[in-house]
């Protein structure tokens, strides 16, 4: 039985990257039924690890670039920030 949130929140995490045993499974569901705060952490984790994902898959399709402007900006800071030294 998971008794603490330090082990639900290990599980949660290990759900994401594995499989968890039936027993792991099990304690999961029953410690996630009487804690609201394991069920917002798991929540948040998915959420966070969707966003991971999806950034990283779609920056490998597509071709990310700064548009000129920014960095004709971001030359003239570092000229002035070395003007200064």
């Amino acid at each position: 039985m998971i008794y603490n949130c330090r082990k639900a929140t290990f599980l949660i995490e290990k759900k994401q990257l594995t499989v968890l045993t039936l027993r792991e499974k099990i304690e999961l569901r029953i410690h996630l039924s009487g804690c609201s705060f394991c069920r917002l952490f798991q929540k948040q984790s998915i959420g966070i690890n969707k966003m991971v994902y999806e950034l990283f898959h779609q920056a490998v399709n597509r071709e990310i670039r700064l548009d000129d402007d920014y960095k004709k900006k971001l030359q003239e800071r570092i000229e002035e920030q070395l003007d200064k030294n």
